[in-house]
């Protein structure tokens, strides 16, 4: 519900202050990125290969820019101002479901341990949606770019998204998700859905197309500040002063949950 409110007011700024924008010396570009996602969560070993290819996606994203370098009012460049002519405000809806399971040593085939033969069994999915802006710095110049059909303007940007998730864990075989027999596994598992925010930063690069469109490569990185995005997270074992779920994160789990973003884009110049 606060996506839904948060969604339907940027909207409405965005139409309803387009004019209001454009004298302030702006202009519009739109777009649409799609690309593989890495989905680096709790279920499987951090830096295994395995995980890191099990555990992925396909995400898709629009996009809208405010461009400084020119003005929509009168199809005129602005003052030739270093921020007008080098940075960009980029804002963005993205949205990605991953299917998720432990890889790993852990469950290798070999291992015959109750822990892994429970770890085999568990599935899980995460369903992803975020909005959020970035500031995007291209250390050559946005109109010379502009100017020239195949030309490349490489950039590098950061910012702030705000992110609502929904997981969902079973076990293939009906058994618990949480059991006793392994107390790390207690307090661990979430089903509801929820909403946190996330830090964005990334580089890329954009090819002149046409005058007036672009296409873009862009490989990101997103942390997460919740660790529950995946709808796991793992504890020590408990003893009497601990309530479940009180524990300290496993040694497996040392950070929150994050992604790792390649996609490519197409971005149309209004």
């Amino acid at each position: 519900m606060q996506t839904r409110y948060l969604l339907v007011v940027c909207l409405f700024f965005l139409f309803s202050k387009q004019d209001a924008i454009s004298q302030l010396g702006f202009s519009h570009e739109v777009g649409v990125i799609t690309g593989p996602i890495a989905f680096y969560s709790d279920y499987g070993l951090r830096g295994d290969f395995d995980t890191n290819i099990g555990n992925s996606t396909i995400g898709i994203g629009l996009i809208h820019y405010l461009n400084f370098s020119y003005r929509a009012d009168c199809n005129c460049y602005t003052r030739d101002k270093y921020f007008n002519d080098h940075f960009k405000i980029r804002n963005e809806i993205d949205y990605h479901k991953t299917q998720l399971q432990h890889f790993g040593e852990l469950v290798d085939p070999s291992r015959t341990t109750v822990e892994a033969n429970y770890l085999r069994s568990v599935r899980g999915s995460t369903t992803v949606f975020d909005i959020g802006s970035q500031i995007e710095y291209f250390p050559f110049s946005i109109r010379d770019f502009a100017a020239r059909t195949g030309s490349f303007a490489p950039f590098i940007s950061a910012g702030v998204h705000f992110v609502t998730f929904d997981p969902e864990s079973f076990t293939t075989n009906g058994g618990a998700l949480e059991t006793t027999d392994f107390p790390k596994f207690i307090g661990a598992y979430q089903q509801e859905g929820g909403s946190t925010w996330s830090i964005v930063a990334s580089a890329g690069v954009r090819y002149k197309l046409t005058e007036l469109s672009d296409l873009m490569l862009d490989m990101r990185w997103q942390q997460y500040f919740s660790d529950f995005v995946d709808g796991l997270n793992p504890r020590q074992e408990f003893n009497s002063q601990f309530l479940p779920g009180d524990g300290v994160p496993v040694p497996e789990n040392k950070a929150n949950d994050w992604i790792y973003w390649i996609n490519f884009g197409y971005i149309y110049y209004l």
